[in-house]
């Protein structure tokens, strides 16, 4: 496991599922975590002392992704209270699914807003905080590339075009040495999409591997490009989707 030793990071929606496991991960490598949420204070303070409580300095901050303003200030608050930033991950999203035909406008631009537009207010706000060398890891889907099945269209546009913006920032970011990359996960037993749920062994049929993944394969991905092991990396997209893209 790469030592993040000295490092800070901070991890959108990091209450629960994905989120909560990247911060788990990337403090077990050694690193300082801020952590933000929505709907589940008592979990994201019991993670943020679950953490303490090895030694890692943790802090959990508010912050809808809606509200752009939020999300800035949450990172402005965890670089003020850390004393810089080295690893932001863009993890927190929303899922809203609907035929084309009758999805309301507002929701539409409610998926923009969280799945794209929060993760452009983070990195703008980290910039002047991210220091030299600094990682930036956006949460993608498997479902940019391909749906697979209808109702998925604003969900899977909104993925699509973070990996635009993930390309273009790794561009604008090269010459600071930060490396800015996306990973794709692909169905991950979260209480948001249990394994177990009406229809989940049918969407696993779909996989190379035929079952769904953990939370821990997506975030042992994000601490490996966290890493100076992953410091050639830039750009990139990166599945982690049990064989769905193949």
């Amino acid at each position: 496991m790469t030592d993040l030793t000295g490092k800070t990071a901070f991890v959108t929606g990091g209450s629960r599922g994905i989120g909560a496991a990247i911060a788990r991960r990337l403090a077990a490598q050694g690193a300082d975590v801020a952590i933000t949420y929505v709907s589940s204070p008592d979990r994201a303070q019991a993670l943020a002392a679950e953490l303490r409580a090895v030694g890692r300095r943790a802090q959990a901050y508010a912050a809808d992704g809606a509200d752009h303003q939020q999300v800035r200030a949450a990172v402005d608050r965890a670089a003020q209270d850390f004393g810089g930033l080295d690893i932001l991950v863009n993890n927190a999203g929303i899922f809203i699914a609907g035929d084309v035909g009758t999805l309301p406008h507002a929701d539409y631009q409610r998926t923009m807003d969280v799945n794209v537009g929060a993760v452009f207010a983070a990195i703008q706000a980290a910039l002047p905080h991210l220091r030299e060398g600094g990682r930036i890891v956006n949460i993608g889907s498997c479902l940019a590339e391909r749906t697979g099945a209808a109702g998925l269209s604003i969900y899977a546009a909104s993925k699509a075009a973070l990996v635009g913006l993930t390309k273009g920032v790794a561009r604008d970011l090269g010459p600071r040495g930060i490396t800015v990359n996306i990973v794709h996960p692909g169905p991950i037993d979260t209480d948001m999409n249990p394994a177990d749920r009406e229809g989940a062994a049918d969407s696993a049929a779909q996989l190379a591997l035929q079952r769904y993944g953990h939370v821990d394969d997506i975030a042992g991905m994000v601490g490996y490009l966290a890493s100076a092991e992953a410091r050639y990396v830039t750009g990139a997209e990166v599945s982690v989707d049990g064989g769905f893209s193949a």
